[in-house]
């Protein structure tokens, strides 16, 4: 997942369905679910560093609705995700589930050809002017993280057997008064969530979150209504690190005052392999269409 995406991860840590508690069920209080939700989020930024010695495969389906909510149109897009010098790539692949036309295919490779020789003639001071920033930019994540487990009310729900694995169910409601320090973390309070935490490894395993009041992004440039919703899923790979398996958005945003959008998104992720050991950049010719 990008670094672009975590973040949304993390704040996606905001919906509620309604689950009935075990009473029978151990409980956790407050301050021990805050712990749990920052130990959580530090795992999550240690999968997204694991996540760039993968390539794997993300095939986004996206659905354009009218106003009642019937599909208009579907698009399809699959790419292979790739990491070159340090830095997640996409490399387009095919459209509608069929493979780019040569032409297309070969404009992706020239791209990925770019950024490696690019890469390649970066000096020191670029390359060290490029990782200071992105220092800054997981100092930043980390930040709003500690700001989301300070953000909610907690309420343990119980637990849930995920995939054969037990995970703690918890809601996170909007606290009253809070008073967020970083400027993105203003957004908190319109959102709640429901999280199922893997009990073993505290690993994000599924996130559900609800828009529950519109979010404005800049001056009149862009409102993501009340009820749009997100859900998230990861699973367990070699043993080793939690990355996505699946991701559904339905959002209902207004653009530039324009008229409004209702879009579904699906996206799922596959073939995930260690990058250094089980794959290579390969000309266009041998790729293969997905399946």
């Amino acid at each position: 997942m990008s670094m672009l995406v975590r973040p949304a991860l993390v704040l996606l840590l905001t919906l509620g369905c309604a689950f009935a508690q075990d009473s029978a069920a151990p409980s956790l209080s407050q301050d021990q679910i805050r712990d749990l939700i920052r130990q959580t989020a530090a795992n999550d930024m240690e999968n997204d560093k694991r996540q760039r010695d993968y390539t794997y495969i993300q095939r986004e389906e996206e659905h354009h609705l009218d106003g009642k909510g019937q599909v208009k149109s579907t698009e399809t897009k699959t790419s292979e995700v790739l990491e070159i010098y340090g830095e997640q790539v996409e490399r387009l692949i095919a459209k509608d589930d069929k493979p780019l036309p040569e032409k297309d295919a070969r404009k992706e490779e020239e791209k990925i050809q770019k950024l490696i020789d690019k890469r390649k003639n970066e000096s020191e001071e670029e390359r060290n002017k490029r990782e200071k920033k992105e220092e800054k930019d997981r100092e930043q994540n980390r930040q709003f993280v500690r700001e989301v487990a300070d953000a909610y009310n907690f309420t343990f729900v119980g637990i849930e057997s995920l995939s054969g694995r037990d995970a703690y169910v918890i809601d996170g409601e909007p606290r009253p008064g809070y008073e967020p320090h970083l400027k993105e973390a203003k957004i908190l309070p319109k959102f709640r969530f429901r999280a199922w935490i893997d009990k073993d490894e505290s690993q994000w395993k599924k996130l559900d979150i609800q828009c529950i009041d519109t979010v404005s992004f800049g001056l009149f440039l862009a409102r993501v209504h009340k009820g749009s919703r997100i859900i998230i899923e990861q699973t367990r790979i070699n043993d080793e690190v939690w990355l996505p398996q699946h991701i559904a958005v339905k959002i209902d945003v207004r653009l530039a005052l324009l008229k409004n959008f209702d879009v579904e998104d699906d996206i799922t992720y596959r073939d995930y392999k260690k990058f250094r050991t089980d794959t290579k950049i390969i000309p266009v010719g041998e790729v293969q269409p997905p399946q």
